[in-house]
């Protein structure tokens, strides 16, 4: 009786030991896994500067890494400092449209998220801030909230939405926290870089993208187009008679016409389109994958909305029109190779535009193009 007794703990003992090496080697080669996840995070995050691919990237990786169905960032305005946008940062979540998506610098949330290392669930942020509504964040219904920083800044928020149940639970526990913050820190330097390049490519005054930075994208978007045989559009717009508006009413009128100007185009082209300021009073558009119709629609859009727009500086009321030169990059019609001669294509239909009694678009056919027409440019 007692020998079968010890030598049925001997094999209870072998079973539990075998039971724990292989929880071991699950453990070890879980943690291995993550590792490498890590490794090509760090690969894909540090792949882009775009902004808005790199937050997209971020959102997804998140979800991916920690089984949840939705994630939002809010992040800091491209150039002010004093609050945390959420704007379009975010998937899979159900946003209040009565509800602001701003979270402010001097909000006592901010000083609560301070603390390094650490992730919050909402009850860890009502327990701190019992008195603070925080629908911004609460509305969303995140199962962990997660502090992006940056050199010890602030720079985000991450919220990760309702998490999965693959059959342990949807609770967090220290490994997963340690994951997400080790994401999260990933993230924070990625977006930090985006942010620096952004603010250094950008226009401070109308927020539209330098020239040289447009021309750097113009050239790479052509050569693919040669490559795919894709078309391209480029819109060259020039404000009608600026020089009346700084003479009549002072720098400062000008510099809202161009603002706003600047609003009106931004908001009448597509997310994968980009507009710059080409300098003075002039912008440039380019319109990936545009045939000449389509281009030529976009064009007139911006020329309509401009010219029906409510100008009102000071108590002034103004008309404000502008002018447009289209060219389109086509492998048969016009298979134009340098990003410069593009635009000196859509520049010559400006012309053309000024010429023409201003306040309407100009397609640089082949006669326009093969004009001996001397632009300012």
């Amino acid at each position: 009786m007692g020998r079968r007794k010890k030598t049925g703990n001997a094999f209870e003992l072998n079973a539990k030991k075998d039971e724990t090496i292989d929880d071991l080697t699950s453990r070890y080669e879980k943690r291995l896994y993550d590792l490498q996840q890590l490794l090509e995070v760090a690969r894909s995050l540090c792949s882009t500067l775009d902004f808005p691919t790199l937050i997209e990237s971020i959102l997804y990786t998140c979800m991916a890494q920690m089984r949840v169905l939705g994630a939002g960032i809010f992040v800091l305005d491209d150039f002010e400092t004093e609050a945390f946008y959420l704007n379009n940062n975010y998937t899979g979540m159900d946003l209040d449209s009565g509800i602001k998506y701003v979270i402010q610098a001097n909000s006592p949330l901010i000083e609560v998220l301070g603390e390094k290392e650490k992730v919050f669930t909402v009850r860890d942020l009502q327990k701190a801030l019992p008195e603070e509504p925080l629908e911004q964040i609460y509305s969303l219904k995140p199962s962990l909230v997660v502090p992006l920083f940056q050199k010890n800044h602030l720079n985000g928020i991450l919220l990760l939405g309702e998490r999965m149940d693959l059959g342990e639970g949807t609770a967090y526990n220290d490994y997963d926290a340690k994951q997400i913050l080790s994401i999260s820190s990933l993230a924070s330097m990625a977006i930090n870089n985006a942010a620096l390049l952004e603010r250094s490519s950008t226009d401070m005054m109308t927020r539209l993208k330098l020239k040289y930075f447009f021309f750097n994208q113009l050239t790479d978007r052509l050569d693919a187009a040669v490559t795919q045989g894709l078309p391209i559009g480029v819109v060259m717009f020039d404000i009608d008679h600026f020089k009346n508006f700084n003479d009549t009413y002072g720098h400062a009128c000008g510099d809202y016409v161009l603002i706003t100007v600047a609003k009106i185009i931004k908001s009448s082209i597509r997310g994968m389109d980009m507009a710059s300021r080409y300098g003075g009073e002039e912008f440039t558009v380019m319109l990936p994958n545009t045939l000449k119709e389509d281009a030529m629609q976009v064009a007139e859009r911006i020329r309509s909305n401009i010219e029906a727009a409510y100008f009102n500086y000071d108590g002034k009321e103004m008309r404000v029109t502008i002018s447009g030169g289209v060219s389109v990059f086509d492998p048969e019609e016009n298979p134009v190779s340098s990003a410069k001669e593009f635009v000196e294509q859509a520049d010559k239909a400006l012309y053309v535009s000024k010429s023409s009694g201003r306040n309407r678009i100009t397609f640089a056919d082949k006669k326009i193009i093969e004009s001996d027409v001397k632009t300012e440019n």
